[in-house]
């Protein structure tokens, strides 16, 4: 069954993890080029932003936020059975995070009915070392994602900026994009056009 009933030009990434891991954060960088110490908890926040590209023309790129609350099964639901790419992100100082995603990823494989999805797994907060209370080594977090899950796992920094654009390759690396995923915040290249959309509770189909 394809996971959404959208129109093939359209496609929407959802990202997944329990609340202050920093999902917010990572869009927020990427999209913005920003960062912003104070945490907010966010309820569900639908980003859309539109590029063209030589192979398909116009794309619309969805970028879903959910909550980290367990107040919305319904909508969660939802949101796993329409996404087409899913960042499962857990924080490299919060071994219950990372529990989290595993249980996130065992969901999506129920819900979608297949072995595997396109799943993206994203440690946050990168920047911080083991003194700084890092207790998920990259490496050991590697062999599980890779080997057992297939499925993509990298690293990223909201608080730096660091790997937060390389986050987003990886994640729509899984859907059928061109290989040019477009840079926001007018860093470098050239600056796609940012649609006027984002919604409290929005796992609405458009």
């Amino acid at each position: 069954m394809p996971p959404s009933t959208r129109d093939s030009d359209t496609v929407r990434v959802v990202f997944l993890g329990a609340a202050g891991v920093g999902k917010t954060a990572l869009i927020r960088r990427y999209l913005h080029d920003r960062y912003e110490e104070k945490y907010t908890r966010t309820v569900e926040e639908l980003h859309a932003l539109e590029y063209d590209t030589a192979a398909r023309g116009r794309v619309r790129l969805e970028i879903l936020d959910t909550s980290g609350s367990y107040a919305f099964p319904a909508m969660r639901e939802l949101c796993i059975r329409h996404g087409d790419a899913f960042a499962l992100v857990y924080a490299v100082d919060d071994r219950g995070s990372f529990d989290e995603v595993r249980r996130l990823r065992g969901e999506i494989l129920a819900l979608r009915g297949a072995p595997r999805a396109p799943i993206t797994v994203v440690g946050s907060k990168a920047d911080l070392t083991e003194r700084e209370g890092r207790v998920l080594l990259a490496r050991d977090v590697m062999a599980l994602v890779e080997t057992e899950w297939d499925a993509d796992f990298v690293e990223a920094s909201a608080r730096t900026g660091g790997n937060a654009v390389g986050a987003f390759h990886a994640l729509l690396g899984r859907v059928t994009l061109p290989d040019r995923v477009p840079t926001l915040g007018g860093r470098r290249g050239t600056l796609p056009k940012r649609l006027p959309l984002k919604k409290k509770h929005s796992c609405v189909l458009s």
